[in-house]
Order: structure tokens, then C-alpha cells, then sequence
């Protein structure tokens, strides 16, 4: 069962049948994999970094300058020195700012490293043009623009293998080390290796009142653990304070459940518009994209319509390839490793390749 413990690996459990179903899940993907339409266009978009990276950095608050871009709508904020400290997208509350140096890598599983001064931070109103006289932004800005506090990159990377436990003041562990979800032992054929459906409060293991009346119920089974929605809704709502939906089919202006809800909701910008999910409408640039932002893939045929995969945008590592993070079955946790195909959104890699829209909320 996950999470009896202090876990200090990714679990490997011994035995026949977990054997049997490693082996059936991996024949599995191999043969979901083959079924992929060949001979899509490689996409390209390398990043270089000049060794201050991330966008820039240097505000000179007297002198600092605001512009509007579009393809999405946004709103530009440069220092004295000319180069970009905010990026604010109309309709998204992320708001991506320049600031320390940080190097995000995660060696077991790979050898890309994100090297950025970007830091990615939840404002507490959705950005609108003009945004900037007004009153809450102006607040906002003078405490977050210096700010060397966890943003969502920082929580991210609270989850991978060996991150350390963090307990809140009751004692209740917040972030560490998560599982993808509990191994699925039903020997069903064709069935995955570790069942989904393991939302934030599961990996808390206590009860969560959504803003609907509905209290979510922690399973013990799935204690530690967090799916690729659960993981995105443990950053940015548990973590980040977005509001978050008890289902893809409650009201209101949170962040809904799974992955494909998350895709399909009228919620921030859509950076990538999502067109379909075969093979032919994988998106034709990905120049929009910036850290921060969610990315939705199509992996499996077998939920039909359906997105089925989500991660954030990291950037670039110091190859020039754009990585993203996320929760995923094959690695039993969040991660930008390439254990099941490597984390990058260029190239004809197998994310790349199932990369179908991106959000920017």
C-alpha cells in the first residue's frame, strides 16, 4: 500500500504478480506507442540560454516600461535595462516574473537541467489590459517582484523522488516524496500498472471542503499519492491557493479534476487551442508557450475523446530542449525524467508527439 512510511525511493515491489503486470503494462505501451501516425513534422523551438537566463532580469522600477504583445493578449513589463521582468496574460491570473537564478534537475532520471530566472506566481485577480493602475496589482506586485517565497516551480519539485517531507503546524504532510497512485493488482488484461484517480487530498490524507458543499474523502490506499491532474491541483490550488472544483462537473471558476476538464474549461488563455485529439492535431509551433503554463496530451486510445495527460511548463533546459513536469504512471511519481519517454515538448519524442493544447491559467 503506498505511503506507509517515510519513503526514501520509488517503490519496487517484489513478487509474481506484480511482475506479471509490470510486464503486461509495459507490452501495453509499447503497443499503444507503435499505434502512433508516423511521419509528423519534427517541432522546433530552441531556446538559448546566454547564462543569465530565464527572460531577463534587472527592474528599474523608475524607468520601467509596460507594452502589449499578442497571440495571447498580454501585457509586458521591462526594467530600465530594456529586458522583461513580468509577463501577465489577459485572462490568466499566472503571472511569470524575473528574479534569482534557480537550476531545477532531478539526476536519477535525467540529464536535462532547467537553468531560469523565472519564477511563476498565482496573482490574486485574472490580469486584464490597464491592469497595472489598478490598485490590487500595484499591492500585489510590490510584495511578489523581490519575493524569493516558493512559487509553483518550487512546489513542484516538493514532490519528486526524495524530496523531503514537509508537515504543516497540525502535523499533516503536505509535500515529499509522491507516488502516481496505489499498484493496480486486478490482473485485468490490459489494465495499468498503478490506478489514477489520486487528487491532493489523498496524498494529504485528510478530508478537503470544496467551495460546492462537497467534502473530498482521502482513500488510505492512495495515501502519498497524486495522479497527473491530482499533482497539478496539489500545486497550483493546495499549494498555490487557484480555486479548485470538486469534480469536472461542479460549478463555478475553479480548476476542475481531471485533465481533460482542465483542457476543456473556459478558464485563463489558450495559448495552444485544442482542435482534436488525433495524431493530425498535434499543434503546429509551440513559440506561445512560457513557464508556467499547463500542457494537454492525448496517450491512450482508450478514452476516446479525451485528454488524458496534463503537465506544467518548466522551460528550457541547458540543451535548448522546453521540458515540462508531471505526474506520471512509469516513473510512480511527478518528475521530468525520460523514463517512458523524455520530457521535452520540441522534437518527435513521445510527449511531443501527444502534445495536443496548453492553457495558461
Amino acid at each position: 500500500m503506498a505511503g506507509k512510511g517515510k519513503k526514501k525511493t520509488r517503490h519496487i515491489v517484489p513478487g509474481l504478480v506484480v511482475l506479471t503486470l509490470v510486464a503486461a503494462s509495459g507490452y501495453l505501451t509499447v503497443e499503444l506507442r507503435k499505434q502512433e501516425v508516423p511521419g509528423v513534422t519534427e517541432v522546433r523551438n530552441v531556446g538559448v540560454l546566454d547564462g543569465t537566463g530565464g527572460s531577463g532580469g534587472g527592474a528599474d522600477d523608475s524607468k520601467a516600461t509596460w507594452s502589449r504583445l499578442e497571440n495571447p493578449a498580454r501585457s509586458v513589463l521591462r526594467g530600465g535595462n530594456g529586458q522583461i521582468v513580468a509577463v501577465l496574460t489577459d485572462g490568466s491570473r499566472t503571472a511569470t516574473l524575473t528574479g534569482k537564478a534557480r537550476t531545477f534537475q532531478e539526476p536519477a532520471a535525467t540529464k536535462s537541467k532547467v537553468s531560469t530566472r523565472d519564477w511563476v506566481r498565482i496573482m490574486p485577480e485574472a490580469w486584464k489590459k490597464g491592469a497595472e493602475k489598478e490598485q490590487w496589482f500595484k499591492d500585489w506586485y510590490a510584495e511578489n517582484k523581490d519575493s524569493e517565497e516558493d512559487d509553483l516551480f518550487a512546489f513542484a519539485f516538493q514532490y519528486v523522488a526524495g524530496a523531503p517531507d514537509k508537515k504543516d503546524e497540525q502535523g499533516t504532510l503536505y509535500a515529499g516524496d509522491a507516488d502516481f497512485g496505489p499498484l493496480n493488482t486486478t490482473g485485468a488484461e490490459g489494465g495499468d500498472l498503478r490506478l489514477e484517480q489520486s487528487d491532493f487530498y489523498d496524498f494529504l490524507g485528510v478530508p478537503y471542503p470544496f467551495r460546492d458543499g462537497v467534502i473530498g474523502a482521502p482513500e488510505t490506499m492512495r495515501a502519498r499519492a497524486l495522479d497527473c491532474s491530482g499533482f497539478i491541483r496539489m500545486v497550483l490550488g493546495y499549494r498555490a491557493r487557484y480555486p479548485l472544483m470538486s469534480s469536472d462537473a461542479s460549478t463555478g471558476d475553479g480548476l476542475p479534476r481531471t485533465a481533460n476538464g482542465m483542457a476543456r474549461s473556459k478558464l485563463g488563455a489558450d495559448v495552444l487551442p485544442l482542435t482534436g485529439v488525433s495524431a493530425e492535431d498535434r499543434p503546429a509551433n509551440i513559440d506561445q508557450l512560457q513557464p508556467g503554463d499547463l500542457v494537454f496530451f492525448k496517450l491512450d486510445a482508450r478514452t476516446k475523446e479525451r485528454l488524458d495527460h496534463v503537465g506544467m511548463v518548466l522551460g528550457y533546459d541547458t540543451e535548448g530542449h522546453l521540458i515540462f513536469v508531471s505526474s506520471r504512471e512509469e516513473v510512480n511519481g511527478p518528475t521530468i525524467g525520460d523514463i517512458g519517454g523524455v520530457s521535452r515538448l520540441d522534437g518527435n519524442g513521445y510527449y511531443a508527439k501527444t502534445l495536443r493544447s496548453a492553457k495558461r491559467l
